[in-house]
């Protein structure tokens, strides 16, 4: 079966700080990688093998046939990783990839998504994400035309209301190409699936399945058959429905995620239930999973990214006195710095699941390291016993705590005199004859 090729036209590739940066120079013109006037990233027409055969990312860690799919050969099951950006994977040991969403916090206001968007960026995260829908296929005309007076309201019905908030293709566009200046990966929820045709069309290296669409099945297969990677929000979703969910998208496009999250705004702790991250590890084993917080703060997000989440999404705002649903429950340019450094720092130490005295060990063992040492004097002939030892830090260093019963029986070759150390050289070899 042949690899999934790359989703859409997607013409940049943003650099991203610390050490998961990539480039995309020399990318192109690699075995299997179709180029196009301006736009690197474009997939072969249908039928050729598109942007996934054999492109390798400059870390070297992996290539995108592995990343992206299935090619020739491979079993159904896909590896728990895959590049849901260009040169960025999630899953395995890679890093936990961070969404700023702005949503619809920006106003309204071009000039202010554009802030927001470079305030992602200088905060660290992965990708700035806003939210796409053709108003009249989202909404029936009843609940378009109803009156809407709520203090957060931006028009007099709710049609009106939402018409404010929603950016036009070309104002889509235009904040594509900010993004790209600014280097950070630009992409969208789709509420319908004439947004999904728009995204994918833009080339947006994601598309993001809002919480009210992830038992939206019909629009779950048209989103997955486009072949872009796909990051599901589960709020007000059952097992079941993920387990659908699941059935359904993981043959037609296994570059997919699910998140747990909770809808409502903002999030009381008891209603969080981080647990399900473990559910979702337990139950979808090939697939990453990751966390959609609408708490206040940080901590819990982060205890999330501790659980083992592989993304990590939270609501981003200039100003949480601002009008609108979602600003309460969004984190301040401070908060999602602090954040992101944080996520990054329990990464960092994560570090290696076996255990082993480490080398910046030494100076505090050599400190405070205890031996064994002989608790009266000991002659030399004697047989030891247990209750002629103690253990104590010592000088010198001697026989370690950990073999003291060990030492039963040995004999002793020569005087230990009360509350000197015991080592190995005042012992018969325990392979010498009696």
């Amino acid at each position: 079966m042949p690899a999934a090729p790359l989703c859409g036209n997607y013409p940049w590739q943003p650099v991203v700080s610390g050490n998961w940066s990539s480039s995309v120079e020399g990318l192109v013109g690699r075995r299997g990688v179709k180029e196009t006037p301006g736009n690197p990233w474009s997939c072969a027409e249908a039928g050729g093998h598109g942007g996934a055969w054999g492109l390798e990312t400059l870390t070297g860690r992996v290539t995108a046939e592995r990343a992206v799919g299935l090619s020739r050969g491979q079993e159904e099951k896909m590896p728990l990783e895959f590049e849901l950006c260009p040169g960025r994977l999630i899953g395995g040991d890679h890093p936990c990839f961070i969404i700023a969403e702005i949503g619809q916090n920006h106003q309204g206001d071009l000039d202010i998504a554009k802030k927001m968007i470079k305030m992602a960026k200088d905060c660290g995260a992965d990708c700035a994400k806003f939210q796409k829908s053709e108003i009249t296929l989202r909404f029936n005309r009843a609940a378009l035309v109803r009156p809407y007076n709520s203090p957060n309201s931006w028009g007099p019905t709710y049609g009106e209301h939402k018409k404010h908030l929603e950016f036009s293709h070309d104002q889509y566009r235009e904040l594509q190409r900010y993004a790209a200046e600014v280097g950070i990966f630009f992409t969208a929820s789709a509420w319908d699936e004439a947004s999904v045709d728009f995204l994918h069309g833009l080339g947006v290296p994601f598309i993001k399945v809002a919480s009210a669409d992830a038992n939206n099945l019909r629009q779950l297969e048209f989103t997955a058959k486009k072949g872009c990677p796909m990051v599901i929000s589960s709020g007000m979703q059952n097992m079941d429905t993920m387990r659908r969910v699941y059935n359904l998208v993981k043959p037609l496009n296994p570059k997919f995620c699910f998140l747990q999250c909770t809808s409502t705004y903002p999030l009381d702790l008891s209603n969080v239930n981080l647990k399900v991250i473990q559910t979702y590890r337990n139950e979808f084993t090939d697939i990453p999973v990751g966390y959609s917080g609408h708490e206040t703060g940080i901590a819990v997000s982060i205890a999330a990214v501790a659980m083992g989440a592989k993304v990590l999404e939270r609501h981003v705002t200039l100003d949480k006195t601002w009008k609108g649903n979602d600003h309460a429950a969004s984190l301040e340019p401070n908060e999602l710095a602090e954040l992101v450094h944080s996520v990054r720092s329990v990464e960092l130490a994560f570090g290696s699941p076996e255990k082993w005295r480490l080398p910046c060990e030494q100076s505090c063992a050599a400190k405070l390291g205890k031996s064994v040492v002989a608790r009266v004097a000991i002659k030399a002939g004697a047989t030891l016993t247990q209750d002629m030892l103690t253990v104590k830090v010592a000088e010198p260093t001697g026989l370690p705590p950990q073999e003291i019963f060990s030492l039963q029986g040995r004999k002793v070759i020569r005087d230990i005199s009360e509350d000197d150390t015991v080592t190995a050289d005042a012992l018969k070899p325990n392979n010498c004859p009696a």
